[in-house]
């Protein structure tokens, strides 16, 4: 069904309201006779008119909603009103008051033209919704129950001796016309319900045409009895059919909602209808024949009529029945070739599948076998049908087939999964996975079902999986993960167990050098020689990159020292002899306070990196206070994160002087760490903390942004005198790939001029990554600031690197500026790099004099500027502030 619109509803019933008034008005005039024949004659013919007109709109109206046949329906329908409305009127304006015998209730033109445009559009609106048949049926079905009504009437209401001519029969035309087009409307209604969701229109059309039909038969009737009394009340049958047409029309269209059905009931007598009725005449037409004795020339007529549209409607009823037939045979064959293609594909589908598809009793035999077993497991199908399934299995498996089979015997449909092994014909094991499902309550079956799928390239697959998910892809030794697997088991099996954590020592240096694929055979050889040095039942993991891990269960110490002892010869790679040592840590469960082979594996790491520290190539067992030093250092990394949040760092200078002029040139930035508990904390503990966790890069650009600010307040409180000032980078800032950017930002931010700042780097910048970092250097070096190399000499740079890179500045390390002029070695060390610096063009500078006979060597050399305590300590900004602004006392 469907709902209209509430505005809509609440319109048509407004609509309905007016009508019912209008009627109700007209029928109190007519049926009163106020203001006399004469008037009461023009009400009606107005009324009858205007009704007829009202219609016709009503119906156009209509047809505006819809589109294609029908709105032509409507449209039709309504022209048809029209014109059965203007036949009636010229009837009764031509009629008079007299009602003669014969006189046809409407224009002989326009009311025959508008009965036949009402029914074409009757028989338009179902368009798609109804077929043919049942339109012509509809007609069929109409005109017997006219005829039986027909005959009926004449038996029961009209005196058999009138005399019965043409004009009588014409007479019948327009009533026998308005009972067969209210029959088609009624049993239009399903179709409509069916096509818009509701059929209350129809409803309301259909009782239209009834009414004129029982006008019109009125009419008819009483011009054969010739009374005259009745005609005007007539009438109103006429402008009742015109006010629900109107109503019909105006119904709003409804939105689709869910269809209920008709009743079967409803739909059986739709059908019995026309049956009845010829029923009904035929009966009175007997009741005649047996109360007259005789038979009467209209009721034999009526009756051949009758007959013959019975047998025009079994002619339909057959045709209709034998296109059924051909449309259900054509489904059935249909559907049969349906059916056999999906018994064709089932069956195809399982002889091909990559499943073998198995039927057998609850004792095991086979009862069917699909071809597919071939193909898997390489037996003949007729091989395996007929005999138990569980003889031709190992006997492990053909216990766990029986166990399983008699486990889902007593369940109907139930369903059970295992895996067997399964002799291949070609004599390999193969792992396969069985799904048994009981289908012995099925007729089509009658047996337990058996899926089975070869599983063996999947077993392989998951035991490879978990091979790569436990070992080193590298060396193919235990990892990480299977190493703390094992450690924890034999933990909680309560073996004595030790771990050793071994680590290459200047592996890096390898792999910067030499290249990855060189620094990846290197580990190779290590750890095959690391093996080798243990029991085939120790476990020997690579951790990643450089570290192993190896665990024992006797004399650790032992098989540390020939692990280091074995790692003494060379390593060849290539054409390359490597020399590489190892520092190993070692960790007993004896110093675990619970079972955790993290912990003891965390353990074994702090002794390695004890041993690391005491210079390499060692071993050290783990000791209690490893781990407070672990535990002080978290302490000292949160503190040191927390101060650089809160600001608390200081930045301390160290005047650079000018030994030419003795004058203050410039500082050296140095972070200093007034920790509130411990004191003053020495740089050389925080700074390489600061390295190794990367608290380095915001603690440097801090360092940078504070010193250039600093810089800048000094001078232009000197009026502009020019300060050179000096700041450490380390290799950890170096890297970041917006260094530049950032050092940049920092000159911007506080107006310091790029040609006063200098960076200090060490030499191990330049070794490491020479491409990327002559780019970075190149980078800075195009802002215009000064690049110096602190503590040279100590390194490894050459000539060529010197000459490569854009350096402007040598600081000679202090280790050979405190024994100037006590060996001669040592000074002529010196003397070679300020002799280096010149010839390159670099100014150098001296660190750590400490001495007037060290200074006096070096002004000698020609060393250009100096640092150290001789001059000034580093201190606090104040005091370098004043330094710097009224002149420093330097030594003569």
């Amino acid at each position: 069904m469907a709902v209209p619109d509430q505005k809509a509803e609440r319109r048509w019933v407004r609509l309905c309201l007016s009508v019912c008034a209008v009627f109700a008005v007209l029928a109190v005039l007519i049926g009163t006779g106020l203001g006399g024949p004469g008037a009461t004659r023009a009400i009606c013919l107005a009324a009858l008119l205007a009704g007829s007109v009202a219609a016709a709109f009503a119906c156009l109206w209509r047809s505006r909603g819809f589109t294609g046949r029908s709105r032509w329906g409507w449209a039709t329908l309504g022209a048809g009103v029209l014109s059965w409305g203007l036949g009636q009127f010229s009837f009764l304006q031509h009629a008079g008051a007299e009602i003669e015998p014969g006189a046809a209730p409407a224009g002989p033109n326009l009311g025959v033209l508008g009965m036949l445009l009402v029914g074409a559009g009757l028989l338009i609106l179902p368009s798609a919704s109804q077929p043919l048949v049942n339109r012509i049926r509809s007609v069929l079905d109409g005109l017997l129950i006219a005829a039986s009504l027909v005959l009926v009437g004449w038996v029961f209401a009209i005196d058999q001796a009138t005399v019965l001519g043409p004009d009588f029969y014409f007479t019948l035309v327009f009533p026998l016309g308005g009972i067969v087009l209210a029959t088609i409307a009624v049993y239009m209604l399903p179709q409509q319900r069916i096509r818009h969701g509701c059929g209350a229109h129809m409803a309301f059309i259909a009782a239209g045409l009834a009414a004129f039909a029982v006008a019109d038969a009125g009419y008819a009737y009483l011009g054969l009895v010739h009374d005259t009394g009745a005609g005007q009340a007539l009438d109103l049958g006429w402008l009742a059919g015109y006010a629900l047409v109107i109503m019909g029309a105006g119904r709003p269209l409804a939105r689709p909602v869910p269809l209920v059905p008709l009743s079967q009931r409803a739909g059986t007598v739709a059908v019995m209808l026309p049956y009845v009725a010829v029923l009904a005449a035929l009966g009175s037409s007997v009741l005649f024949h047996v109360q007259s004795g005789g038979s009467h020339p209209f009721v034999a007529f009526t009756r051949s009529f009758l007959i013959l549209l019975i047998v025009g409607r079994q002619l339909l009823t057959q045709l209709e029945n034998n296109g059924l037939t051909r449309t259900l045979e054509a489904r059935v064959a249909e559907r049969t070739a349906e059916l056999y293609a999906r018994e064709q594909q089932f069956h195809a589908l399982v002889q091909h599948s990559s499943d073998v598809v198995t039927v057998v009793s609850p004792d095991a035999d086979v009862i069917y076998q699909s071809e597919s077993v071939h193909r898997v497991f390489g037996y003949s199908p007729r091989l395996l049908t007929g005999r138990r399934l569980t003889q031709l299995l190992d006997p492990a498996s053909g216990h766990r087939l029986a166990q399983a089979l008699r486990q889902v015997a007593g369940r109907p449909y139930a369903t059970t999964v295992l895996e067997l092994t399964v002799r291949h014909r070609d004599g390999r094991d193969r792992q396969a996975e069985m799904t048994i499902t009981n289908l012995l309550d099925d007729p089509h079956v009658n047996g337990l079902v058996l899926n089975t799928r070869d599983i063996s390239e999947r077993m392989e697959l998951q035991e490879q999986l978990v091979h790569e998910a436990y070992h080193d892809s590298l060396t193919q030794l235990a990892n990480r993960a299977l190493f703390r697997d094992r450690t924890a088991a034999a933990l909680a099996g309560g073996a004595p167990v030790t771990v050793l954590y071994l680590d290459l020592d200047g592996f890096k240096r390898v792999n910067d050098s030499l290249g990855h694929l060189a620094g990846d055979q290197l580990l190779v050889q290590v750890a095959d020689r690391i093996t080798g040095c243990v029991r085939a039942g120790d476990l020997v993991a690579r951790f990643g990159a450089d570290e192993f891990g190896i665990l024992l269960d006797h004399d650790p110490e032992t098989v540390a020292r020939r692990i280091l002892n074995d790692l003494e010869a060379p390593i060849v790679v290539g054409d390359r002899q490597i020399h590489i040592r190892a520092s190993i840590g070692l960790a007993s469960a004896d110093t675990l306070d619970e079972e955790d082979a993290e912990q003891l594996m965390r353990n074994a790491d702090l002794a390695m990196h004890h041993a690391k520290n005491a210079g390499g190539g060692v071993f050290a067992g783990y000791r209690t206070r490893m781990r407070d030093g672990l535990i002080e250092r978290l302490e000292l990394e949160s503190d040191l994160r927390a101060a650089l949040e809160r600001g608390d760092l200081r930045l301390h200078y160290q005047p650079t002087v000018d030994l030419a002029t003795h004058e203050v040139v410039g500082f050296e930035a140095l972070v200093r760490w007034p920790h509130p508990v411990r004191g003053m904390i020495n740089p050389m503990d925080f700074i390489p903390l600061a390295e190794a966790t990367g608290l380095i890069v915001p603690l440097g650009r801090w360092v940078l942004h504070e010193a250039c600010r600093q810089a800048v307040a000094w001078s232009e409180a000197a009026g502009g005198r020019p300060l050179r000032m000096s700041v450490n980078v380390s290799v950890r800032q170096f890297d970041q790939p917006d260094f530049a950017e950032t050092v940049a930002a920092v000159l911007a931010d506080t107006g310091m001029p790029a040609d006063r700042l200098c960076l200090e780097m060490t030499e191990s910048v330049l070794m490491s990554d020479t491409e990327a970092n002559l780019e970075q250097l190149v980078r800075l070096k195009a802002l215009g600031l000064t690049l110096a190399i602190d503590d040279f000499g100590t390194g490894y740079s050459s000539l060529a690197y010197l000459r490569r890179f854009p350096v402007d500045t040598l600081k000679i390390d202090r280790s050979f500026v405190e024994r100037l002029g006590v060996l001669a070695d040592d000074t002529a060390l010196a003397d070679t790099i300020v002799r280096l610096g010149k010839s390159l063009g670099m100014a150098t500078v001296a660190e750590g004099i400490e001495e007037f006979g060290q200074l006096a060597a070096l002004r000698e050399m020609g060393c250009g500027y100096a640092q150290g305590y001789y001059f000034s300590r580093p201190v606090p900004a104040a005091e370098a502030g004043r330094l710097f602004l009224e002149g420093a006392e330097t030594p003569a």
